[in-house]
């Protein structure tokens, strides 16, 4: 009966092993979700989550392992000089540059997420910030950069510095013909971002091609995105997809 359901909330933790646990759950599934959902591209793609208790240490998946593979005991804890603390795996050297200025930047960001997806790397091409078209599309309104300086694959600590000075305060970022980059609160807030993130380029990508989209109006936009780009809005909206991952894949939690 719906009054027997249980309102899910935003969990807290008893302790710091609990909370690093379920980072980990998290992240792994979310791994999963981009391998299911094709934003996977050979190598390239990651998702970190910081520590718990090494604030400047992070989770990531392993260079070179498929996204549907990635299990809870795949993943890497990386120290803020890049070395794999724990793990056997090598960490993808972009996904250190990148993901370790942007935590060290943004002290309230427990996750990023940054992958290769079709969408993503179609927009990107254009250079061009995401209208407000969709209810959807209105999570980013005025909370997502463009940035621009495109030099080539990144390995360089200095450009993630100024990828992470670009991002600024903003939940999202469109990296100039390379693809998108998102953040949050949890790790179910930066997934969901990204993929809510790419499924509007496509929708953008579509309107574009058949005419002329007309947006939502600047008030009605701020309005929806006060609804639907909340950091509790974010996590929300994970829950169904971690779910269905999780009941669908036996051996994601294995540890």
């Amino acid at each position: 009966m719906a009054s027997d359901r249980i309102q899910r909330a935003v969990p807290e933790f008893s302790s710091v092993d609990q909370e690093r646990q379920h980072r980990k759950q998290r992240l792994a599934a979310a791994l999963r979700l981009f391998g299911r959902f094709g934003f996977d591209e050979g190598a390239a793609g990651h998702i970190t989550a910081r520590d718990p208790e090494l604030l400047d240490h992070f989770w990531v998946n392993p260079l070179g392992m498929n996204f549907k593979q990635i299990r809870v005991k795949d993943l890497l804890l990386v120290n803020d000089r890049g070395e794999v603390v724990e793990g056997s795996w090598p960490v993808n050297t972009a996904a250190f540059v990148i993901h370790s200025q942007i935590h060290a930047a943004r002290p309230d960001v427990v996750a990023a997420a940054h992958a290769h997806s079709v969408h993503g790397k179609a927009w990107s091409s254009l250079r061009r910030p995401l209208d407000p078209l969709t209810q959807d599309a209105c999570a980013f309104y005025r909370d997502h950069v463009v940035f621009d300086d495109y030099t080539g694959v990144v390995l360089d600590l200095e450009e993630g510095k100024r990828i992470a000075h670009a991002l600024g305060g903003c939940k999202a970022m469109i990296l100039s013909n390379h693809g998108l980059l998102t953040v949050g609160h949890s790790v179910d807030e930066a997934a969901w971002w990204f993929i809510t993130m790419e499924r509007t380029c496509q929708a953008q990508l579509l309107a574009e091609a058949t005419g002329t989209p007309v947006s939502i109006d600047d008030d009605q936009a701020e309005k929806t995105a006060r609804q639907v780009g909340g950091h509790a809005s974010g996590w929300r909206q994970f829950q169904p997809l971690y779910d269905w991952i999780v009941a669908s894949h036996v051996d994601l939690l294995d540890e």
